[in-house]
């Protein structure tokens, strides 16, 4: 427990309604994006069953869940190790200016720093989210050189992910 009173810890299943309630509130809130429950739910799920894919963290203040990140994970041939991506960040509006996400980030340096294989964290940002790309820049992630392109695929996102 930090100073603060805050806990980091990584998430469980008996997380899992928490954080698909943050990651939907945290679309709406950055993008206006609505997403569907069901897709995030399953979603959740599959990231904390299977620690390959991501690693959620959560903080707590009081034993109440306020707060998490996710890691996921890219090989950098370039650089021979790991780049850790923070994404699905948000803390409860109740609890902001309270030092959840640094505490969510530290945490989540601190076990980049002691694992060899890992050679910097990355983060993307919505580019209108100013509070956010603040946030991080005083954390000492400011904005890179490098823009995020990307393309959709049309899949049905609420069948099994498991299908070939």
């Amino acid at each position: 427990m930090n100073r603060d009173g805050i806990k980091i810890r990584n998430a469980t299943l008996a997380d899992l309604n928490r954080i698909v309630e943050f990651n939907i509130a945290l679309a709406w809130e950055s993008e206006r994006k609505a997403l569907q429950r069901e897709v995030v739910t399953k979603g959740v799920e599959a990231a904390l069953r299977d620690p390959r894919k991501c690693l959620f963290f959560v903080a707590e203040i009081g034993g109440a869940v306020v707060g998490q990140t996710m890691v996921t994970f890219e090989w950098s041939d370039w650089e021979n190790g790991f780049l850790w991506w923070i994404q699905s960040v948000f803390v409860d509006a109740a609890y902001r200016r309270r030092g959840v996400f640094r505490a969510l980030h530290e945490h989540v340096r601190d076990l980049a720093i002691q694992d060899q294989d890992v050679r910097g964290l990355r983060l993307y940002v919505h580019a209108t989210n100013a509070k956010a790309i603040e946030t991080y820049r005083r954390l000492g992630m400011p904005k890179t050189e490098y823009f995020i392109c990307g393309e959709e695929l049309s899949r049905d996102t609420a069948g099994d992910s498991a299908r070939g």
